[in-house]
C-alpha cells in the first residue's frame, strides 16, 4: 500500500529546514567558519545566531561541528575539541526545533584549496541528489534498498561510509523515538519495511537523508543531510 503524502506536514517540514538553512548561509555570511576557531566555540557561535535569528532555544539532538580528522567520526562519537586550521575540512550538524517541528541539516565546508577536500565537498550533494532520486523512483523502497544504494554510489566515486545508516525518520518533536533496538526508524541494512508508511500517531513518515563521505587515506570526511521526502 502507498501511503499518499500528508501536505500540511510537509510543508511545515519544509519551512523548518528553509529556516535552518537560512542560519547557515548567515553562519557563512558572518565569517563564523574561520581558522584558529575552536569546534565548540564554533557550535556556541551557531547556538547564539539560532537564537538571534528565530529565537531558537532547543536542539532535538547534540550540535555537531566537526573538523579535521574528526570528520571521520560518527554521531555518537565525542572527540576531543579541535582548532580549525587554514586548510581545513569541517561540517555542521544542527537539528533546530521551529515551533515543534524538527529540522535536521548537515552541511560541509572546504578552508584553504585542497583539491580533494573540495572534490569530496562537491561529491556529497551530488551522491545526496542521486539517492534521492532512486527513492523517488520507487513506491515500495525499503530502507534497506535505500542505504544499499547510497553505499553504491558511495564507493562508484570512491569514498568510504562513515556512518552505520544514511537517514533516520523526522517529524513533530519528539518524533518516533529512535535507538539501537528500531532499526526501522533508520536508512539502514535490516530496515525491511517500507519507508512510506503510517507512523505510531497514524500520520505519513518522513525521512531524513544522510551522506557521510570518509576518504581513509587522506584522513578526512564530510556529511551532508536534508529533508528527503518533502
Amino acid at each position: 500500500m502507498v501511503v499518499a503524502r500528508d501536505p500540511e506536514r510537509v510543508e511545515a517540514l519544509r519551512e523548518a529546514q528553509a529556516k535552518a538553512l537560512m542560519l547557515f548561509e548567515e553562519v557563512v555570511a558572518r565569517g563564523l567558519i574561520v581558522p584558529g576557531v575552536g569546534e565548540r566555540e564554533l557550535s556556541d557561535q551557531v547556538r547564539d545566531l539560532a537564537a538571534e535569528m528565530f529565537g531558537i532555544r532547543a536542539f532535538w539532538h547534540k550540535r555537531i561541528v566537526r573538523s579535521g580528522i574528526n570528520t571521520l567520526q560518527p554521531y555518537r562519537a565525542n572527540p576531543p575539541d579541535r582548532v580549525l586550521e587554514g586548510d581545513d575540512i569541517l561540517f555542521l550538524d544542527f537539528g533546530p526545533i521551529f515551533e515543534a517541528w524538527e529540522a535536521d541539516i548537515g552541511r560541509t565546508y572546504v578552508l584553504g584549496d585542497d583539491p580533494a577536500k573540495h572534490r569530496l565537498a562537491g561529491d556529497l550533494p551530488l551522491i545526496w541528489n542521486a539517492a534521492r532520486d532512486y527513492f523517488e523512483a520507487d513506491a515500495g523502497i525499503t530502507g534497506e534498498q535505500l542505504y544499499e544504494h547510497v553505499l553504491a554510489l558511495l564507493a562508484g566515486r570512491g569514498w568510504g561510509h562513515g556512518a552505520s545508516h544514511a537517514g533516520h525518520l523526522v517529524g513533530e518533536f519528539p518524533h518516533e523515538r529512535i535507538n539501537g533496538d528500531q532499526v526501522d526508524c533508520y536508512i539502514t541494512a535490516g530496515s525491511t519495511g517500507p519507508m512510506r508508511r503510517l507512523d505510531a500517531a497514524g500520520n505519513p513518515c518522513h525521512w531524513i537523508l544522510e551522506v557521510h563521505l570518509i576518504d581513509e587515506e587522506r584522513r578526512f570526511g564530510g556529511f551532508f543531510e536534508q529533508l528527503l521526502d518533502g
